[in-house]
């Protein structure tokens, strides 16, 4: 599929497949997409646990609001997360900057972006959820106390299409520096 195919054709999906099932390996390969994304002096700091058998799922879904575990239904999951006070800090611990650890957030999302991409090519949907409960996943899932719990992403085959949402125009969002 063409990079801009891949791109326009992204969407988030609500509704999956319950006779499909998504692999470790796909999952494995769609993170390996993620690992090329840039971050903050190389530090790498996302992280992912991956649910695709069953009981890992329900423990994922049960941390989840109702809403979200209906959105998620017969997907693989996926906790993003990633160490905190690395991104955009001097080796002292230091802050380089006023933005701290939202360098931690916005290279995660470069990451996570680099594996909705690849999801999608790979014919998989996707939906981001920002909506858990942080501290119940933290614990369900053994998660260091250095990393911050991000998103859920949903990984699954698509039962549903939706349509493409307006964008807006490259004039609303463009400010020329003169």
């Amino acid at each position: 599929m063409d990079f801009n195919d891949v791109i326009k054709s992204r969407r988030s999906i609500r509704k999956y497949c319950a006779d499909k099932s998504v692999t470790s390996e796909q999952i494995e390969e769609i993170i390996k997409s993620a690992i090329y994304a840039p971050s903050w002096k190389n530090s790498q700091t996302a992280r992912y646990y991956c649910a695709v058998d069953q009981e890992a799922i329900e423990k994922v879904r049960n941390c989840l609001p109702e809403f979200n575990q209906k959105n998620s239904e017969n997907s693989a999951l996926i906790v993003t997360t990633f160490v905190h006070n690395r991104s955009g800090f001097k080796p002292d611990g230091e802050p380089q900057n006023e933005c701290e650890n939202g360098w931690g957030y916005y290279d995660l999302g470069l990451a996570n972006e680099n594996l909705l991409l690849k999801a999608t090519e790979l014919s998989l949907g996707t939906l981001v959820m920002g909506i858990r409960d942080g501290e119940a996943l933290k614990t369900a899932l053994d998660i260091p106390n250095e990393e911050t719990v991000v998103s859920v992403i949903a990984v699954g085959y698509p039962n549903i299409e939706p349509e493409k949402p307006k964008r807006k125009e490259l004039t609303d969002i463009i400010k020329w520096v003169k």
